[in-house]
């Protein structure tokens, strides 16, 4: 079982799985060149790269907070199309630990894409009925105002409006701290709504980078995939953020790593920055 777990000062952090799946090289990847993105994750006969749901659990403050819920489950088209295995869960995760889904008392959608928040919802109702969940109110208008682009990334009907539903969203506006030693901030690029989580303890910082950086290999400046709505903006956003983390030496989350949960960045010889586990 994907169990990895830290300490961020004096606060414990927990990264969990929601499984495997896979998506196109090319996309991922966008203008790079498969000739250097497949030495780094090779790609499979059909041109698709192994990646892996990671939602985050952070315990501080006696609050039990969650970091994305992971992949909606879908039917056996999108299982096959998106070869979704699950070699664990995110609830097989929180059991490891010692918990139940109603032990959670928040969540944090940094967006609600059907692989960030699908678990969001189980069987028709909310999967963490005693938390409340913390979404973008830009994401959230979103998801709720789909067009081409974008459609194919949110299934609203399934894991969004059951939350709205039973009024269990915190909508924010911005940059907005959560509690001491935690906050969300704006990483727009991915798409306009997205948010990163940062935590704070004892000297230390730890950024859940969100698909701003979904896995480590991701870490050069022109590395941003073609899943992006507003990908100039991505770059722009990872110019103002990636240097304040490589001074602070920040312990990175990405999101769909598949063997490595946690990195931080280093300098890049050519520009910018790699990243490399810790």
């Amino acid at each position: 079982m994907w169990l990895k777990t830290r300490k961020i000062g004096t606060v414990q952090v927990t990264s969990l799985t929601d499984g495997q799946f896979r998506l196109d090289g090319g996309a991922m990847f966008g203008t790079v060149p498969k000739v250097l993105w497949n030495k780094l994750t090779p790609a499979d006969e059909l041109n698709r790269i192994a990646l892996r749901i990671n939602p985050l659990l952070v315990q501080m403050h006696g609050k039990n907070i969650l970091i994305e819920t992971g992949m909606w489950e879908g039917d056996a088209k999108f299982q096959s199309m998106f070869d979704l295995r699950r070699d664990s869960t995110v609830f097989d995760g929180l059991k490891a630990v010692g918990l139940d889904r109603t032990d959670i008392d928040l969540v944090i959608n940094t967006h609600l894409h059907f692989d960030h928040a699908g678990r969001n919802v189980l069987e028709g109702v909310p999967a963490f009925p005693h938390a409340r969940y913390v979404v973008q109110k830009q994401e959230l208008e979103d998801a709720h105002h789909r067009h081409e682009r974008n459609r194919a990334s949110y299934y609203t009907e399934q894991y969004v409006e059951p939350i709205e539903q039973a009024g269990l969203f915190d909508v924010v506006d911005g940059d907005t701290e959560l509690m001491s030693g935690l906050r969300v901030v704006q990483i727009p690029g991915h798409n306009l709504g997205q948010q990163a989580v940062i935590l704070e303890s004892e000297g230390e910082m730890l950024v859940y980078t969100a698909d701003l950086l979904p896995t480590l290999v991701h870490a050069p400046y022109p590395y941003v995939m073609g899943y992006d709505l507003y990908p100039v903006t991505t770059l722009e956003t990872r110019k103002k953020f990636f240097p304040e983390w490589f001074e602070k030496k920040a312990i990175l989350a990405p999101p769909h790593d598949p063997d490595h949960a946690f990195g931080r960045l280093t300098r890049n010889p050519k520009g910018g920055f790699l990243a490399e586990p810790t």
